[in-house]
């Protein structure tokens, strides 16, 4: 079961026991970003330039939080 929330329209997911690094997917759409946590970069997919200047800005100011419920979902 994901745990998700919404941030300027995209859906943020974190998953139950997910595959290493910590991670969140951003859907968007028929777009969909996997995005680091550490590091506040996409590893794999694709969001729109606006969507994910949003999405990657507010992962950076978040991280800590990001960890924290990745952690208690691993």
């Amino acid at each position: 079961m994901p745990t998700y929330f919404v941030i300027a329209g995209v859906k943020i997911e974190l998953y139950f026991k997910d595959h290493n690094p910590p991670h969140f997917h951003a859907i968007f759409a028929e777009y969909d970003a996997i995005i680091e946590i550490q590091t506040a970069r996409v590893i794999g997919g694709t969001l729109p330039p606006v969507k994910r200047k949003i999405i990657l800005e507010w992962a950076k100011e978040n991280k800590q939080v990001l960890l924290a419920i990745w952690d208690s979902l691993s």
